[in-house]
């Protein structure tokens, strides 16, 4: 065995390389944050070949002294830190004095730097590790950092790296990421001599926009937790925006982009009632605390952090979260804001642009065989205003839809008193039923008009038209009633049945019901053996008294099963009473009346994250009348 030699300084940088330096986009990001260090708020990125021929950055900061710059790329040399008390307490992205070192020893590198007050910028050249003389060279304030042909000298490592429109895609993204957590900061990107991107210093919501797109703009929901010693700010993703699994997760701790497990938690934790597990939120978090208080000295590339106190940090981001998710209902926040694009971009029809109302563009004659376009839609000066129905009116609408369904088997009426026979209503006067009645604000879901396939609910709004999936809307009231009431009461009240249902049950049933038959009455389930292999159904809860009791309790019995301990279950309480609610809503293809369907508008405008059903599915969306105007072509 060969004796124990210190290593040569170049190996040990090239060892470090490997840790700091994986690929360009490595390399890319601890050059940007040098540069964010030195203060700088405009900032230029050039590659070639997805920065393997090439990774350019020039920024406009503080620039570095003449006679600094062979420290600035020799190993743990740094003007950020000066002791341990500054280590524990560090501010600045970079600290470890390694980062240009180890580029530079796997690459031919060039610094040239100016500070504001020289009257020449320095320069110094740096291959294989190998420093050269320092230069005079033109340049403006600023530093720029040039890394030619990465991994030159080590080609072991180099075939290591992807395709150059991986290792672009790499870099790109790692730019996109510094450029979130700074929007104060102009950032542009060139690939190949082609312009990529430019953004503008800008506030976080155009950076957002910019990064992640108009879509989720559109469909976000801002966060603050307010002013305390930790606070989280940033966008988060509606529920109904949730495609799949997204990679639009960004998590900042003092701006810098990491991943903690933490965060990650906390948020798939708020998500759980309002999204589907097999689908992940997209959202953009800022945490801001002390920097005592946390430990970004614990990996060589700074993504991964500890806090010193991560409980408080999982139940602040939880939290925060929680409450801006439940205010996900319809007097708060629409529930998709692009419906209306995505009908026109199904029947290929052009969205009417924000700035000119289609009604308002002016009427084009001719087309083809000489037809005239459809005359434009004149909205009245005044506004058209709903208010609520007199008495009389409502007994004539109810006889009207009474006359329309009589071929129907009248079903008991939700409300009472609704039966009860009034006095004819002869020749009704509009005017003094108008004055008779007092004119009320209409309800952001409108007034229900119509039933549609069994399915939907048409209801008119103030200036729209709005669909309601009746069964999703349902499933997400009753859901959150359950939970009110168990949170509350401990227990859901139950609703004994006239007559027992019963049913064959399987042996997985029959045994889940012996383990779990007193914990299935605190769900306000009465179910009862009846022999080896049939069970009765006694009670439902109050709130499903209307639902399938067989189909409801089968579903019941195969959650218990499959939770198995009762710590699983009470660990999965929501679950189960999001199952009972979605199979004891009403279904598909059951007809509601006109209170019914407004019963249920009313109760969605209250009930917290009532935009989306439990899986994530919207219950409701909106088409404005400028949005139908254009999908009748009315002004084309």
């Amino acid at each position: 065995m060969t004796r124990i030699a210190p290593l040569p300084d170049h190996l040990i940088n090239q060892i470090a390389a490997g840790e700091v330096v994986e690929r360009p986009a490595n390399a890319l990001k601890e050059i940007v944050e040098n540069s964010l260090d030195a203060q700088a708020d405009k900032i230029s990125v050039e590659l070639q070949a997805g920065g393997i021929k090439l990774i350019r950055v020039t920024d406009n900061g503080s620039g570095i002294h003449a006679e600094d710059l062979p420290l600035a790329l020799s190993r743990h040399a740094t003007s950020k830190i000066a002791s341990l008390a500054d280590l524990e307490k560090v501010c600045s992205m970079g600290f470890r004095g390694e980062g240009l070192a180890s580029i530079a020893s796997v690459s031919r590198l060039t610094l040239t730097s100016r500070r504001p007050d020289a009257c020449h910028a320095g320069e110094i050249r740096a291959q294989d590790g190998k420093l050269g003389n320092i230069g005079a060279a033109p340049h403006p304030p600023g530093t720029t950092v040039e890394v030619a042909d990465l991994f030159f000298n080590t080609p072991a490592r180099r075939k290591f790296l992807k395709s150059e429109s991986t290792e672009y895609a790499h870099c790109a993204t790692m730019l996109e990421r510094l450029a979130l957590a700074h929007p104060q900061v102009a950032f542009s990107l060139k690939h190949n001599g082609k312009s990529i991107f430019d953004y503008p210093s800008q506030s976080l919501a155009e950076r957002v926009a910019a990064i992640m797109g108009p879509e989720f703009a559109a469909s976000s929901l801002p966060i603050d937790s307010g002013a305390g010693a930790i606070r989280l700010t940033g966008i988060i993703a509606k529920p109904t925006f949730a495609k799949g699994k997204s990679n639009q997760q960004y998590c900042f701790v003092n701006r810098r982009f990491v991943r903690d497990k933490v965060m990650l938690h906390a948020v798939k934790q708020a998500y759980r009632d309002v999204l589907h597990q097999a689908l992940t939120p997209a959202f953009v978090l800022f945490v801001e605390l002390p920097p005592e208080n946390v430990d970004a000295n614990v990996h060589p590339t700074k993504t991964e952090i500890r806090f010193r106190d991560s409980q408080a940090v999982h139940q602040l981001v939880f939290h925060t979260l929680d409450k801006a998710l439940s205010a996900t209902r319809a007097d708060q926040t629409e529930s998709v804001n692009n419906a209306g694009e995505v009908l026109h971009q199904m029947l290929g029809i052009d969205a009417p642009s924000h700035s000119q109302s289609v009604s308002d563009r002016p009427i084009q004659a001719g087309g083809n065989n000489g037809r005239q376009a459809p005359a434009a839609y004149t909205p009245a000066a005044r506004a058209p205003q709903q208010r609520a129905l007199s008495l009389r009116e409502s007994q004539a609408a109810l006889d009207t839809y009474a006359e329309l369904y009589r071929q129907q088997p009248a079903e008991p009426s939700p409300l009472p008193g609704f039966g009860r026979s009034l006095p004819p209503v002869a020749s009704c006067d509009l005017g003094e039923l108008t004055e008779q009645t007092t004119a009320a604000e209409t309800p952001p879901l409108g007034f229900a008009i119509a039933q549609l396939l069994g399915i939907y609910i048409l209801a008119q709004a103030e200036d729209s038209l709005l669909l309601v999936d009746m069964h999703a809307a349902a499933e997400r009231v009753n859901y959150e009633k359950m939970k009110q009431q168990r949170e509350t009461a401990g227990r859901l009240a139950s609703q004994p049945l006239l007559i027992a249902a019963s049913f064959a049950a399987s042996h997985e049933e029959m045994a889940a019901l012996a383990d779990y038959g007193d914990k299935l009455s605190e769900f306000g389930l009465d179910l009862s053996a009846l022999g080896e292999n049939s069970i009765a159904v006694r009670a439902v809860p109050a709130m499903l008294a209307k639902s399938d009791a067989v189909e409801l309790a089968r579903s019941i019995l195969q959650e218990f099963a499959q939770a198995g301990g009762s710590q699983t279950i009470a660990a999965q309480e929501n679950q189960i009473l999001a199952s009972m609610a979605c199979h004891g809503s009403v279904r598909a293809g059951r007809r509601l009346t006109l209170p019914e369907m407004n019963a249920l508008l009313r109760d969605m405008e209250n009930t917290p994250r009532s935009n989306q059903c439990n899986h994530g599915r919207p219950t409701w969306v909106k088409l404005t009348l400028q949005q139908l105007d254009a999908l009748f072509l009315r002004g084309q």
